[in-house]
């Protein structure tokens, strides 16, 4: 009886507890627009207590009974304070924040709360509001954001005219770029000049580089998270420009005023139809364009539900004539559904698809002509949940599962008339997985964020799979057999735990240090005959032959924050990766329209550590960061470079970079950029074999790999600009000109250099020379001039 008696008492204890704490929630927005505001800070005045919402604007924060007053806030926003009473029940609490009046001249690289640098978690992170990114030099004067991430530590490119970026060491094909949830298989145009992604249309960007979160999943490099805006609520508005290589235009308002609303961005370059006019070489059909179309719509079913409709569509288009040429593009679309159960569980439910294909075409006519066409296809279902426990603790879990179609090459050869049709097999794979993690509070200086993903890859049929017989290291593997699966029949599958932990600890108030570590999985891969990635590289699956790519990474950092109003920010972070099953190829390997592939390819293990230096400058009419890497990154192949250690083609000892931004007066304002990167790796032979006393044919009879630098690229780009009419109080129409040079000083930074025999022909029995050239992308200055406006 005494037994039950207590167990009764404390049960009586435990839920009196519980009913004494109450929960205020609710979204944070833009009292201008309506968009909800990622990463705003809701705190209890007077206590340590305080939340940031979530991607889609939510908090929850549990307190005690009593009556608070709540503050929200964000950076750039005026503070707002409401009193909220929980003596007696949960209380939902929206808050719209208004645009501060008294805003310092300020450039940053986050839109968060003045001091995240130092406060948040996350680190190995970075993330550009579209104000910076618009003031930030760029080639041709359009403001792009794969572009703007290239200079933040830690990122690099192997040059002008290579897609893609890479990120601490790792290769294009590791990134993770997510629009909207929806992967984004190819995210350039123009063969990596510009990226895929509207600047009218993004609201938040994100790029992670180490700590990544238990709910991220299927690259091992980074993640980039791009969220594109939700559409102003409240009234209608429009803004575009009007550029030298492109024309852009936006629309964004309400359908339901409060309730729903939508946005709709286009772009369209016009090379080909501003030169067609002063040359020929458009004629017959030749084109050289590209153009995207962007859409997102929500709705406001009641406060609880919240739907979101969004859509990418972008093709660019190379045509050498009627029938000759390439194009690529991406497809996505993406439906999500974010439901509140109760005051504390927050769940969001995502369906995407997303496409990428590129098609190739040449020849004389339609009755000689040779076709050429792939892609690659995801169809995915994600549902995510966010249960705040209690202020210290916030949980996530959800899990995800996806579709992976991959349509290697689907050919078609027609020859005097007749067409050979030749295609490689589809290939089918499902990818799931499960994650939990939980965001800690311990004590007032230490928080920990701890979790595990289990993720399971199947390679199903129907399909052939090859198995083949050992060969020499670097040598192509000989088949064996080949045996086919029926359809749903599991052909390979594989398994992997991926912990991770980030942890960061106060110091004080301007001082903290941080501390994480993720092991990722990555079950397809980007297979490339290029020293760079191109639009025509193909992705394949991992099978009985390839296996998963899984990475580990230990990053370290000290972050400070200088001034009274946190003026300064200083961060050094340092990182070590380990990679294995990375892929690479035999030397004369077959990568296009090769049934036998698997037999071509060689694996190996990568390593990359480095340093990573920034200085950012926030307030007054100078703003601007500088930031410096030191780095290295490698690979060890059998039956490459005798077994030993090569450096990777983006493997750059130096990246220094400068962004700086002054407002010269109200009405104009300068930027520019420099960046320094040290030269990249390059094969260069080692001996020449002579034929016939005439032709020389280049050998690297050593077998290395990478053995030698290309000089070191520099560049500084400059702009200004200029806002056409007098500053008005609550003025509808905004115009500004902008006036930029890439490339001041027209260095010719050279993109790879190769040998090649002497054009003069040898006499008198004397061998023949040999010579090397560069080749340059951009040699010179590139001026440009754009309109931009917004109503």
């Amino acid at each position: 009886m005494r037994k039950i008696l207590l167990v009764h008492l404390l049960l009586g204890w435990a839920l009196t507890g519980i009913a004494q704490d109450y929960t205020v929630s609710g979204y944070i927005k833009d009292a201008s627009n309506g968009e909800t505001l990622i990463g705003a800070t809701v705190v209890v005045e007077g206590t340590s207590n305080g939340v940031v919402t979530n991607v889609y604007g939510f908090y929850s924060l549990t307190l005690p009974a009593g009556q608070y007053q709540i503050q929200a806030r964000y950076i750039g926003y005026d503070n707002r304070t409401q009193t909220v009473d929980l003596s007696q029940s949960d209380q939902r609490l929206d808050v719209e924040l208004s645009e501060g009046g008294t805003q310092l001249e300020e450039v940053v690289v986050s839109s968060t709360a003045d001091d995240a640098n130092v406060t948040d978690l996350q680190m190995s992170s970075n993330k550009l509001d579209i104000e910076t990114i618009t003031k930030i030099p760029s080639f041709m004067g359009e403001a792009d954001v794969i572009r703007s991430l290239q200079l933040v530590p830690g990122v690099a490119t192997v040059g002008e005219g290579a897609s893609g970026f890479n990120v601490r060491g790792g290769s294009v094909g590791q990134n993770m770029v997510l629009l909207d949830e929806a992967p984004v298989y190819n995210s350039s145009h123009l063969l990596g000049f510009f990226s895929v992604f509207n600047p009218d249309a993004v609201k938040d960007v994100n790029l992670i580089k180490g700590g990544i979160p238990a709910r991220y999943g299927g690259r091992i490099s980074s993640v980039l998270d791009i969220r594109m805006k939700e559409g102003n609520n409240k009234k209608f508005q429009a803004q575009g420009g009007i550029g030298t290589i492109f024309s852009r235009l936006a629309i964004e308002g309400p359908l339901v005023k409060d309730k729903a609303s939508f946005v709709l961005a286009a772009r369209r370059s016009y090379i080909d139809v501003l030169a067609r006019p002063f040359t020929d070489v458009f004629d017959g059909g030749a084109a050289l364009n590209f153009y995207d179309l962007t859409l997102k719509a929500n709705y406001n079913i009641n406060p609880n539900n919240r739907v979101f409709v969004s859509g990418y569509l972008g093709r660019d288009n190379f045509k050498f004539d009627k029938e000759q040429g390439f194009n690529w593009g991406n497809r996505t679309a993406t439906t999500r559904w974010n439901h509140i159960f109760g005051k504390r569980l927050f769940s969001n439910f995502t369906v995407f698809f997303s496409d990428y294909d590129y098609v190739l075409a040449f020849g004389e006519d339609q009755n000689d002509q040779f076709d050429w066409n792939s892609r690659i296809r995801t169809y995915d279902f994600k549902p995510e949940f966010t249960f705040f426990l209690n202020p210290n603790n916030e949980l996530a879990f959800g899990g995800e599962v996806a579709l992976e179609v991959f349509d290697p090459a689907n050919a078609k050869v027609t020859s005097d008339g007749e067409t050979v049709p030749f295609r490689l097999d589809e290939k089918y794979a499902i990818e799931s997985a499960l994650y939990l993690s939980n965001n800690q509070k311990i004590g007032k200086n230490l928080q920990v964020e701890y979790g595990l993903r289990f993720s399971h890859y199947s390679l199903i049929g129907p399909g052939t799979a090859y198995y083949y017989d050992d060969a020499p290291a670097g040598e192509r593997k000989p088949l064996n057999h080949e045996q086919e699966y029926d359809q749903g029949e599991v052909i390979q599958s594989y398994n992997n735990l991926e912990p991770r932990l980030s942890a960061k600890y106060m110091i004080n108030i301007k001082n903290s240090v941080k501390l994480s570590y993720n092991k990722t999985a990555q079950y397809i891969h980007l297979i490339s005959n290029t020293t760079a990635s191109n639009p025509l590289d193909v992705w394949t699956p991992s099978s009985n032959n390839i296996k998963p790519q899984t990475g580990h990474q230990l990053a370290a950092g000290w972050f400070r924050n200088l001034g009274p109003n946190n003026d300064y920010e200083v961060s050094i972070e340092s990182y070590y990766r380990l990679t294995y099953n990375q892929i690479d190829y035999i030397d004369g390997a077959e990568l296009l329209i090769n049934e036998y592939l698997e037999g071509d390819l060689l694996s190996g293990d990568g390593r990359a550590y480095g340093l990573e230096l920034m200085v950012k400058k926030n307030t007054g009419k100078l703003t601007g960061w500088v930031s410096y890497t030191a780095a290295r990154t490698e690979l060890q192949v059998d039956g490459i470079n005798d077994g030993n250690w090569y450096p990777t083609r983006y493997d750059q000892l130096h990246n220094f970079k400068v962004a700086a931004f002054y407002a010269l007066t109200d009405r104009i304002s300068l930027s520019t950029n420099f960046t320094f990167v040290s030269g990249t790796p390059t094969t260069y032979p080692k001996s020449k074999y002579v034929i016939q006393g005439s032709y020389v044919v280049p050998q690297n009879n050593a077998d290395s790999r990478n053995n030698v630098r290309i000089p070191n690229y520099h560049r500084l780009d400059i702009s200004a600009t200029f806002e056409l009419g007098k500053p008005v109080p609550n003025k509808r129409f905004h115009s500004e000109l902008v006036v930029s040079a890439y490339n001041v000083y027209a260095r010719r930074n050279p993109f790879s250099i190769y040998f090649t025999q002497e054009d003069v022909r040898p006499v008198n029995y004397q061998l023949p020379q040999t010579e090397a050239r560069q080749v340059s992308i951009i040699g010179t200055i590139i001026p440009s001039i754009s309109y931009n406006f917004r109503f």
